[in-house]
């Protein structure tokens, strides 16, 4: 029988981009929870002698040696020398290019496996972590269990106290695909021509002189620089998140470089009407309602 893991999807509570570094990666300040809902699933099993990392069935548009679960695979044998031949049926449910890091997850769960199965090859947590950060910038916080602050290229993390559980979480899933390397090649240009920083936390996603009205009375600032440039290249996504806020959310925002949106509801009927007539006008949601997370004592 397969060992069968999941790779929870994640969401960013918030993404502030702080600048591009002389290495030509970004820094970044984010807090991202998981959503263990939404999940991809990995059923390994033994490969044939001598066969690698074989991952089925193949990904439209990537193939085998680009698969983040293969390139965790390589990297962990080339890491620990120890090169174990494996089958991974990859069952995807995380949309691509949506911002919620499925492929990233993918890669954290393999790399997970990889270490519960190497004893005394297991690498300690600090050079999982490093590994980890080398396939990508999400692929560390999917080692972790819960929320974090994520620092640096997404690397440094700090393991956080969140207390969700008087929220619904809706996730609106457009059909569209944002390359994370376009948004990070936009967003340079975008800052070049900034002037002088604005805070957009009230303008949300239109200008500050566009009048708006929220249904929800307590509303939860949140924010994600991305949005000031994949809106204007899917404009229908600021339509989605506006639309959110006028059913009731206490925020919206995107998530990752998109192209999802979450919504954070205080009152679940709110949430189901909104998923209803969501899917009714033929856009993909997921729901489920958050907890609390704690931060275990040493």
């Amino acid at each position: 029988m397969p060992d069968t893991v999941q790779a929870p999807a994640k969401i960013n509570l918030s993404l502030l981009l702080l600048g591009r570094r002389a290495d030509g990666y970004h820094d970044l300040e984010s807090l991202i929870i998981p959503v263990p809902g939404l999940a991809d699933t990995l059923d390994i099993s033994p490969g044939a002698p001598g066969s690698g990392c074989v991952v089925t069935p193949e990904l439209p548009g990537t193939p085998l040696e680009k698969n983040l679960v293969f390139l965790a695979w390589k990297a962990y044998a080339q890491a620990t020398g120890r090169r174990q031949d494996v089958e991974v049926r990859l069952t995807k449910r995380i949309p691509s290019g949506a911002g919620l890091g499925g492929g990233s997850s993918d890669a954290a769960a393999m790399l997970r496996w990889l270490q519960a199965q190497a004893g005394a090859s297991a690498l300690t947590q600090a050079e999982l972590v490093l590994l980890a950060a080398g396939i990508g910038a999400d692929v560390p916080f999917f080692l972790q269990d819960g929320p974090a602050l994520a620092r640096g290229i997404g690397e440094d993390l700090s393991a956080v106290d969140l207390d969700l559980s008087a929220f619904t979480l809706l996730l609106a899933l457009p059909p569209v695909h944002v390359s994370t390397a376009w948004a990070f090649g936009a967003w340079d240009e975008y800052a070049s021509r900034m002037a002088e920083a604005k805070d957009c936390a009230e303008c949300l996603t239109t200008p500050a002189s566009t009048h708006k009205r929220r249904v929800s009375l307590s509303p939860v600032v949140v924010q994600n620089d991305f949005e000031a440039v994949v809106f204007p290249a899917h404009p229908d996504l600021r339509v989605h998140k506006e639309r959110l806020l006028k059913m009731g959310a206490a925020s919206a925002a995107m998530s990752g470089s998109g192209a999802a949106l979450y919504a954070l509801f205080r009152e679940s009927y709110l949430a189901l009407d909104a998923a209803r007539i969501l899917r009714t006008n033929g856009l993909p949601v997921h729901i489920e309602a958050l907890r609390k997370w704690g931060v275990a004592k040493r």
